[in-house]
Formats: structure tokens, sequence, C-alpha cells
């Protein structure tokens, strides 16, 4: 049995309870927010758990084996670093920090204390994006011609996610709470990326985050990559990631969706029908327990780190 702290109770933190609690060998133990109410709520709704609202507390109760950190990224260094010395095992939210010498030195930290650390990028564990791994693999586009991720959003941030940090350019954006999904697919499927140069468009409040991005890269043998989003605008959001190919075109959409079609036909709808995909809290319960799990580590959010920053330099 596993007992997990949870640290962070926003609308991002309770997306995994429930995935928990589906878990019958994890247990939440303990919760954490800032704000009191909510952090009584959530520990009476799971059955009156440890409520806290310093996490250092929380980070001090023995019962603990690992915390989900899932508060804004200004907090994740202070927070994972603190965990780590307290020997917890670690998933930690994306992105994983909120510069690249934070995200260093937590990799370097995790990696010495040999603690489970691990990010959550739930597409790893979602149907669509893995059939869209297994078709790029088995060739199904032919050569890469060109890789295109678009994020349109009608307002920013969205109506589900109205905080205090979501909206500003220090740790909040499109670009880092979306786009670093597709990052981390690009990274894991097609390589590293290079030559990144990119334009954001930003209002006039400085406090606020980018409207606007049109970024290029390219892939290690040339292959062209677009990176394009725009927020404020008439339509429903649409994010969409594609891979051009001689062969082909796949686009996973919706986060959910995937579509594709062979050079000459109709782009459909692929079927996800018997599509086997792993679970994190699964993953997470291997790996502490000392066997081979498939996840995304600290290192991974590091080199994702990398792009970002790149991709939000103001030139």
């Amino acid at each position: 049995m596993i007992h997990i702290g949870i640290i962070g109770l926003g609308a991002i933190g309770q997306r995994l309870i429930k995935q928990f609690i589906e878990q019958d060998k994890v247990t939440i133990t303990a919760v954490c927010d800032r704000n009191e109410s909510l952090a009584r709520e959530t520990s009476e709704q799971l059955g009156n758990v440890q409520a806290y609202t310093d996490y250092k507390q929380l980070l001090a109760n023995t019962q603990v084996d690992l915390v989900y950190v899932a508060v804004p990224p200004k907090f994740h260094h202070a927070i994972v670093m603190d965990a780590i010395h307290a020997k917890k095992h670690i998933l930690c939210e994306k992105p994983l920090a909120n510069s690249l010498e934070e995200a260093r030195e937590m990799a370097d930290a995790a990696k010495e204390a040999r603690i489970v650390h691990a990010m959550n990028f739930p597409l790893n564990y979602g149907q669509a994006a893995t059939k869209f791994a297994e078709l790029i693999n088995d060739n199904y586009i032919g050569k890469l011609r060109r890789l295109q991720l678009s994020m349109h959003f009608p307002e920013w941030p969205r109506a589900w996610q109205k905080n205090d940090w979501v909206g500003g350019r220090d740790q909040g954006g499109f670009v880092l709470e979306v786009g670093v999904h597709f990052i981390q697919q690009t990274l894991k499927l097609f390589g590293e990326l290079y030559n990144i140069q990119t334009r954001l468009e930003f209002p006039e409040d400085p406090t606020l985050c980018e409207k606007g991005i049109i970024a290029t890269a390219e892939l290690a043998d040339g292959t062209p990559v677009l990176i394009e989003g725009i927020s404020g605008q008439a339509g429903k959001e649409h994010i969409g990631f594609t891979a051009y190919g001689l062969d082909g075109v796949l686009t996973l959409e919706k986060w959910g969706e995937l579509r594709g079609g062979k050079t000459g036909d109709d782009i459909k709808t692929i079927s996800l029908e018997g599509v086997l995909t792993p679970r994190l809290i699964d993953e997470l319960l291997k790996a502490v327990s000392g066997e081979e799990a498939e996840l995304y580590d600290f290192e991974v959010g590091y080199e994702a780190q990398k792009v970002l920053e790149e991709l939000r330099k103001e030139r």
C-alpha cells in the first residue's frame, strides 16, 4: 500500500484524486492547501484524512510515502526540494519548474536521492496519443515533412481555470500550460528541437501572459517544426498536433481524438477501439515497489523546460 499526500487542491490537484481512489493499493493519507476551508472540505470528502495548510507539516508526516505536487509552477522548486530532503517519492505537475536553473537542480537532486520522481504528462497514458505514437513508429505517414502544433483559445485563461496565476506572464500562459504537453510528445517521438525562433504577442499590461505565438524550430535532420497559437478570438477552442508525411497525415486533436489519412485520401477519424494504455497511478505503484515502470521523470521535465524557455524568450 502506498500512502499519498496531495499538496495543492485547485482544479489540477483535484483531477487525480479519482484515479488515486480507484487503485486499491493506493490510499490518500493527507492533503494540503493554503486555503484552509478547501483543505478541510477535501479531507472530509476523502473520509477525514489529515488536512494541512503548511506543506512542511505534510512532509513531516511519516505515513506519507509519495507526494503529488499540484501547486502553481512558481512553488514547485521549493516544495520538491523539501520533499526530496524528506525522502518522499514525488509526482509533480508540469512544467517542472519556473526556470531552467530550478529544473536542473530538481532533476539532479531527485536522481541523487534515488527516489521515484515523475511528471504528470497525461497524454502518455491516453488512447489517442498512444495510437498516434504507434502509427508514427509503424511509418504510417512515411518520411516526415513537417510537424505543427496549433493552439487557439477564445479566451485565456479558460472559464474553468480562472485564478491569480495562469494568466500571468511570470508562470502562466498557454505556451506553458498547454504547449508543454506537446513539446514533451515531440521530444519523445521525434527527438530534440534545434534553431528555435519565436515571435510573441503580448498585451499592453506587462503582468499578463502572451496573446499569440509564432515559432519555428528544426528536428535533427532539418525537418521544420511550426508552433503557433492565439487567444482572444472568435470560434471554439482548437488544439491540434499534426505530423505531415510523404505518405499521409496524422493529427491529435482535442486531447483525445485522432484523425488521419493517406496521401490522396480524405482525413478521417481513426478508431481507438482496442488501444491499451498504462495508467499513471499503476505505473507509480510499480516504480515505488521497485519494478520497471513507464514514467516520465524530472529529466524529461528538464528537457521540455529547455524548449519552453526558448519559446517564451522576449526578443
